[in-house]
């Protein structure tokens, strides 16, 4: 890949993530971006943001969808809190989280389920989605 292609990756990551996380977060994210964690967060800006989450095949309500079910099934409750508050800004509904958790129940274990339903049912309430 060329580095034309690498900065044209970034950006379009860059946008993006801006659009799914939102100004604010982004902003804070890249206030505390050092030296150390720079090719970090240039890494998941190009891969995650401007490869994965850029591309048209699915919308993003469908990737946030993917996305919540995977970070329920992994136990990785910190980031599933946060890509709920992104509902906000792809589309997922507050049905759209219950079908993920469903399939997360009989996936990726109850256990995963429960807390998940738990941590979602917070997150929307403090959203005032429910």
């Amino acid at each position: 890949m060329t580095e034309s292609a690498d900065v044209d990756r970034f950006t379009k990551g860059m946008k993006r993530r801006r659009e799914i996380m939102g100004d604010a977060y982004v902003e804070r994210a890249e206030s505390t971006k050092k030296d150390f964690d720079q090719p970090y967060q240039q890494l998941i800006t190009e891969a995650a943001w401007g490869h994965v989450w850029a591309r048209d095949d699915i919308k993003p309500r469908e990737r946030s969808m993917i996305v919540l079910g995977i970070l329920a099934a992994l136990g990785r409750w910190e980031e599933f809190e946060l890509h709920i508050r992104t509902t906000a800004n792809t589309g997922a509904t507050p049905e759209d989280i219950r079908e993920v958790l469903l399939h997360v129940a009989i996936y990726g274990g109850v256990p995963a389920a429960n807390s998940a339903m738990r941590i979602a049912k917070d997150t929307l309430s403090d959203m005032g989605k429910i």
